[in-house]
């Protein structure tokens, strides 16, 4: 199954730009900023806690690297379910990390708030292809 999702391209002003995902979790509807550079899926800690009981998340002894640090504390936790367009992943294993300086910095430019990063473990799975044409993303199920 062939799984189109809209991309919007948002304006970083003087510093590039970057490319949304309409995600669906914990049964809100969020922005995702969509990484390729990422290894990993990564939400953001203080976000997700909004949503569910803290003690879900399990500590990780993997260290966190590419984000300017690797003594930042993280965390896993299954998604039960997590959806892009008419894509639905079940029991997602997403990291949890403390992202508040990309939350900060999209808040302070007047941006959508974002909970996370899609990155490399869902791009590869899903035999991702980006269209910056026609802002698409196109998945593979």
């Amino acid at each position: 199954m062939k799984v189109l999702v809209p991309l919007e391209l948002i304006d970083l002003k003087d510093d590039g730009f970057h490319l949304l995902v309409e995600v669906v979790a914990f049964g809100h509807v969020f922005n995702i900023v969509l990484d390729t550079g990422a290894s990993r899926t990564v939400f953001d800690k203080t976000t997700v806690e909004q949503y569910i009981d803290p003690e879900l998340l399990l500590r990780s002894e993997l260290l966190s690297a590419g984000l300017g640090t690797v003594s930042m504390e993280s965390y896993t936790l299954t998604i039960p379910s997590l959806k892009l367009a008419d894509l639905e992943i079940i029991d997602f294993q997403a990291a949890i990390l403390d992202l508040s300086t990309i939350c900060s910095t999209y808040q302070n430019l007047n941006l959508p708030p974002v909970i996370g990063v899609l990155g490399g473990d869902i791009l590869g799975e899903y035999k991702a292809v980006i269209d910056y044409g026609k802002l698409t993303l196109k998945l593979i199920a």
